[in-house]
């Protein structure tokens, strides 16, 4: 949600940062509104303001014996009175209107942001390992994956496309992924393993953006609830409407959850294969900062979702993504891309992002500086560390063999048993 403050004070920068997003021109809109809820609350005040002056000359006049000007005051008290409720509701929907506005607009991107409209104005900013050489043609994960495992037929026939079943060794490997991933995060980067709520409510889908924009991908239950697209959801919503103390923070929070997306505007997109599903696991990484250290923060998460790749000796590519290019709720967001020789191209397998007070305007969590005595509202950050069906598909296709076996990673061999090698099931 953004500063109305702001907007007042700087209607033009508004404007400019909306355009670099790809959005209209808003300000004008935003401070008619804005003038006309204020307007009537002006008039409100002193309609309240006359109200309670009448109400005390009422009792002055009956004590004087000046039943004349009691009852004409009385009548005048009447009236604002009957119209205090119809100012009510006006003031109601006014405000409700203002902040439907400002509701659906995206975050404003950061200076160092780059220009660009959508993917081909991303930047590169590193990238890390070397593909590996094949003696033999690689093959897409869809290709040979089922007969280890990966079982999308027995899916379909329970829930459809875009499901998946997995059994043997492939189970435990996306089990062992999950585990590893929460292990180095919470023993390496600091952060504290929570287990989290997988329904929330609208005002939760709300704070973290997801509503009202984006409602079309979510799952929504008979009763009102909305099933998580991502832990963020639950995880940033954990400090509320709290006041932290500046001593609280940093709070950085994960948690490994199933994740749930209609997936409606993908159609046509990656309908083969693990990587676009409508239920799939996934490690988040949230942190609650102070708004000097955000900067700072979201490069330390990104390290900490890089550490994972490097660790399971995956290539990827880091990128700064551009203004037209990123989330909702973004201001700055870099995403990691994990080579798939099976594609012969890189493909996105964490995105992390610094909100600022974005999200913390919607959700109304502040905190208070020591020896402070106003509240400031915080900032969020959010990332993937990793997605795991993703990285599980990045596994089988950068390990895979020529026989159809796939090498499972050494830093993941204590997780799996002794099982060192997905075999196909070639019966």
């Amino acid at each position: 949600m953004h500063d109305i403050r702001l907007i007042r004070d700087d209607p033009q920068a508004f404007d400019a940062g909306l355009a670099r997003r790809g959005v209209a021109p808003q300000s004008a809109a935003i401070l008619a509104a804005d003038a006309s809820l204020r307007a009537l609350q002006t008039e409100m005040q002193a309609a309240q303001a006359r109200r309670n002056e009448a109400s005390k000359a009422i009792g002055q006049a009956m004590a004087k014996g000046d039943k004349e000007t009691a009852e004409a005051l009385k009548a005048e008290v009447a009236a604002f009175k009957d119209k205090l409720p119809e100012q009510e509701a006006a003031e109601r929907e006014q405000l409700a209107a203002l902040h439907d506005i400002l509701a659906a607009l995206p975050n404003l991107p950061a200076a160092d942001v780059p220009e660009g409209e959508d993917e081909e104005g991303n930047v590169e900013i590193a990238r890390w390992g070397t593909p590996r050489s094949f003696d033999f043609k690689p093959r897409e994960h869809a290709d040979f994956a089922p007969a280890l495992g990966l079982d999308f037929e027995t899916a379909a026939k329970m829930s459809g496309a875009r499901f998946a079943f997995l059994k043997g060794p492939m189970a435990r490997l996306e089990r062992a992924l999950g585990q590893f991933m929460l292990d180095k995060q919470t023993t390496e980067a600091g952060y504290t393993e929570c287990a989290t709520p997988l329904l929330v409510r609208d005002e939760a889908a709300f704070g973290t953006t997801q509503l009202p924009k984006f409602r079309e991908d979510l799952f929504q239950t008979t009763d009102g609830m909305w099933l998580i697209s991502t832990s963020e959801m639950s995880l940033t919503n954990a400090v509320r409407e709290e006041i932290l103390t500046e001593a609280e923070l940093p709070l950085r929070m994960t948690a490994l959850t199933p994740c749930f997306r209609s997936e409606a505007g993908s159609a046509g997109r990656d309908t083969r294969g693990y990587i676009r599903q409508h239920q799939f696991w996934k490690v988040e990484l949230v942190s609650i900062v102070r708004p000097e250290d955000s900067d700072a923060e979201l490069e330390r998460k990104t390290r900490a979702a890089e550490g994972i790749l490097e660790a399971l000796g995956l290539p990827y590519r880091k990128m700064l993504l551009c203004a037209g290019d990123m989330g909702f709720a973004a201001r700055k967001t870099y995403d990691l891309e994990v080579w798939l020789p099976g594609q012969g191209a890189y493909r996105e397998i964490s995105s992390c992002s610094n909100c600022g007070d974005f999200q913390a305007r919607r959700m109304n969590t502040r905190f208070r500086r020591e020896g402070a005595k106003g509240n400031e509202f915080v900032h969020t950050l959010n990332g993937s560390g990793l997605a795991v069906g993703r990285t599980l598909v990045a596994i089988l296709e950068n390990y895979q063999q020529a026989d159809g076996s796939v090498d499972i990673p050494e830093a993941l061999h204590s997780y799996m048993g002794g099982i060192t090698r997905l075999e196909p099931n070639l019966t």
